[in-house]
């Protein structure tokens, strides 16, 4: 009978934990359009890639590999809808089948042709090496002992491995060529290999580095889907090229960001704090809306989740208490980055749908912090004398009457500080979603760097942000705390 009782318990926060989850999937997850595809790009790639200040790739000028994708399903009549993430995100997400295409400044190379295929060619793009303005390196040679950057998973990161071992070099990899150039620039790397086009209109816009040697690795660059999938869509985009190509449309969208006129990112004449907060108040708002967005619904969905956990922890019956454990144990011991990938790129492949990213972002903290929430609650209870206990069962109140009744308010009572930590916790964790592509406070401000280069000033800011939330929250903690103790 008493085990009836637990299992009745556990199913009412499951239940609603459940339908919680399924509310929080948007309409296109139960229902995709087959007419839209979902085409994968970069973060940050000038001047393939050039977010406006809202993070987004709806300006007048988003870079080439935009133009020229909406000129194609323009001139091919298909809709398309943007993932954006880092560059090996991407590539990750296709082979999942996470997303159909992937247009991102990317070169066709023999390794990457065994699982993605390829477009015809669209441009020829090559590596360069950069340094800071006053250093000493004038080219390949001179990098014995010294440390280069590279952007992950490019043609400059295999270009630079496979020269490694010649030229006696380091390396160093970052998911953005924004952070690995102002790495360099900060003096913390000696040199940089990236993108030839990306690197020139970096430094046009005042990166602080300068181009030595001579472009090397000359590959071409293309549109890419799945091996053996998505072969209409894959029709669709050679055809538009082809006319592109005829028309000269193709190479007034090429010279419109690489020729001497090349257009300059959306830097501020007024790079003053209160200049940068001004300009940039829109995207800011919107990250940390977004970040405020996630928090909550995280939360809400880690207390079910951990509640369960915590529940079924106390629970006299071994079974439940096992399972507990083994799930605290998990989730508490795989990275939270890596448990964001694995929901947004791995469980596609396994359950057969795509997962929206905001729901992906949810699940992720849901998982994560509901494991430690699920420890919170199980100590809480623990806490409660033991002598609780007794006396309202003494009483004659069922088990799961004398935890909710007499052990379950006092043992909240004594959780309070260790659950509003781990509100915070949750909050600050929320940046650690901008890896997949998720558009909170951390990967607004990625955004802004890659369009102003005022990395010391915008961290400074957003850092701010941060506290200033942190603290209010801390406020109210402190303010309910005290009122429960009265």
């Amino acid at each position: 009978m008493r085990f009836a009782k637990i299992k009745q318990m556990l199913l009412i926060p499951l239940a609603t934990l459940l339908m919680l989850v399924a509310l929080a999937l948007p309409g296109q997850a139960r229902a995709a359009s087959k007419k839209t595809y979902i085409i994968g790009t970069d973060q940050t790639f000038e001047p393939f890639e050039i977010q406006d200040k809202k993070g987004t790739y709806n300006g007048k000028k988003p870079g080439i590999d935009i133009e020229i994708l909406r000129e194609i399903a323009k001139h091919e009549g298909f809709k398309y809808e943007l993932k954006i993430m880092s560059f090996n995100a991407d590539v990750q997400a296709l082979q999942s089948g996470q997303i159909d295409g992937v247009i991102a400044g990317m070169s066709v190379t023999e390794e990457r042709k065994k699982t993605i295929d390829f477009s015809d060619s669209y441009y020829n793009d090559g590596v360069v090496l950069a340094v800071a303005k006053d250093s000493k390196i004038k080219g390949l040679k001179d990098l014995k002992g010294k440390t280069v950057n590279v952007k992950t998973g490019t043609t400059g990161s295999l270009f630079a491995e496979s020269i490694r071992k010649k030229y006696g070099f380091k390396l160093k990899y970052y998911s953005s060529s924004n952070t690995s150039w102002a790495d360099v620039k900060a003096g913390n790397a000696d040199a940089a290999i990236d993108d030839g086009p990306a690197l020139r209109y970096g430094i046009a816009n005042g990166t602080g580095l300068k181009i030595v040697g001579k472009q090397m690795s000359n590959t071409p660059l293309a549109f890419g889907v799945k091996k053996g999938h998505n072969k209409e869509l894959l029709a669709m985009f050679n055809h538009g090229l082809r006319w592109l190509k005829k028309t000269g449309r193709l190479q007034k969208i090429v010279n419109k960001y690489t020729g001497k006129k090349a257009v300059k990112s959306q830097v501020v004449a007024d790079t003053s704090i209160m200049g940068l907060l001004k300009s940039n108040a829109g995207a800011l708002g919107a990250g940390l809306w977004m970040t405020v967005k996630l928090s909550i619904v995280g939360i809400i969905f880690a207390m079910l989740f951990g509640l369960v956990l915590g529940i079924m922890g106390i629970a006299e019956h071994k079974f439940w208490h096992g399972i507990a454990n083994v799930i605290i144990y998990i989730f508490r011991g795989i990275p939270m980055m890596v448990l964001g990938f694995f929901i947004y790129i791995g469980m596609p492949t396994v359950i057969g749908h795509k997962i929206p990213l905001f729901t992906a972002g949810v699940l992720t903290l849901m998982l994560d912090e509901g494991a430690y929430i699920g420890a919170i609650v199980r100590g809480g209870f623990e806490s409660v004398d033991v002598g609780q206990w007794e006396a309202a069962r003494s009483l004659g109140l069922p088990y799961y009457k004398a935890l909710w009744k007499v052990v379950a308010p006092q043992g909240f009572k004594l959780m309070i500080p260790s659950l509003v930590n781990q509100f915070i916790i949750t909050l600050k964790d929320t940046s650690i979603l901008s890896a997949i592509g998720v558009m909170e406070l951390t990967q607004t401000g990625n955004t802004l760097i890659a369009q102003n280069f005022q990395g010391f000033k915008m961290w400074l800011i957003i850092a701010v942000m941060y506290l200033v939330i942190i603290t209010v929250l801390t406020w109210i903690s402190n303010y309910v705390h005290k009122k429960m103790k009265i």
